[in-house]
């Protein structure tokens, strides 16, 4: 028989563990994500060698710094082309107005000396633009996050010779359910976790998918509307304390007690 003493201490006993399994049944297990980022792929426009590379991954670089040369040999022997033959369309010019003037030129030879000059101008500068080109420049701010093509190697033309990771390009991707979407808004504000990560990360809702990842037959019941899920994505407010490709967990209310891992 229980004693009248133990009574008491039971009652309390109990009365914990129902408050204890409340507590955990109000718990937000979280959705499962990752994190991603939009790169910056710099390429040259033309094709070349890789004459000089002046960053390495995870280097921080600065909108306008150098990142890497390709030769620029066929470039120059272009533009040095269309100098020459600029030189030329000027002295015909030259000819052509200064016969005008005395009125022994004519007015078809003047036109056709400007229309050639003008033209040979145009070639000077677009030779120019395309040796200027063969030294690529960082676009943005951000992480030389990976280099393809090193020094004395061959870079196809529009291909990357690297790709820059700005910190405003950063993301987080999870799927929710069909029924939590009424939940989600655009800027909406949701609680990141990750293993060893800081406990205030957030991350603010700038994209909702329109489209489902699964569709099931166009008869839907309960079980098959619980099946649709929906691409999130948001921006970490602070982007430094995350990598590329690091799973993470999501939680719509960031006020809500996390699960516990286990």
């Amino acid at each position: 028989m229980t004693s009248s003493r133990s009574r008491p201490r039971i009652l309390l006993a109990l009365t914990l563990a129902a408050t204890l399994a409340g507590c955990s049944e109000k718990r937000d297990p979280g959705f499962q994500g990752w994190v991603e980022a939009d790169m910056i792929f710099v390429s040259p426009d033309e094709s070349g060698r890789v004459t000089k590379l002046e960053v390495r991954e995870g280097d921080e670089v600065k909108t306008g710094v150098q990142l890497y040369a390709v030769d620029d040999d066929l470039q120059q022997a272009n533009l040095n082309q269309n100098k020459a033959t600029l030189a030329n369309a000027q002295q015909s010019y030259d000819r052509a107005a200064s016969l005008s003037k005395t009125g022994s030129g004519t007015q078809a030879n003047l036109d056709a000396a400007v229309s050639g000059l003008r033209v040979a101008e145009a070639q000077v500068n677009t030779s120019q633009t395309r040796l200027a080109r063969r030294i690529g420049y960082a676009p943005v701010n951000g992480t030389v996050q990976q280099i393809y093509f090193r020094e004395g190697e061959t870079v196809p033309a529009q291909r990357p010779v690297l790709s820059i990771m700005p910190p405003g390009n950063m993301k987080v991707r999870f799927y929710v359910p069909e029924p939590e979407l009424p939940k989600l808004a655009i800027g909406d504000e949701v609680r990141v976790s990750c293993d060893n990560c800081a406990a205030d990360l957030t991350a603010k809702i700038y994209f909702i998918s329109t489209m489902a990842e699964y569709t099931p037959p166009v008869i839907y019941s309960l079980d098959e509307r619980d099946k649709l899920v929906y691409l999130i994505q948001a921006r970490p407010s602070r982007p430094d304390s995350l990598r590329v490709g690091q799973p993470v967990s999501v939680y719509l209310n960031p006020k809500t007690p996390m699960a516990d891992k286990r």
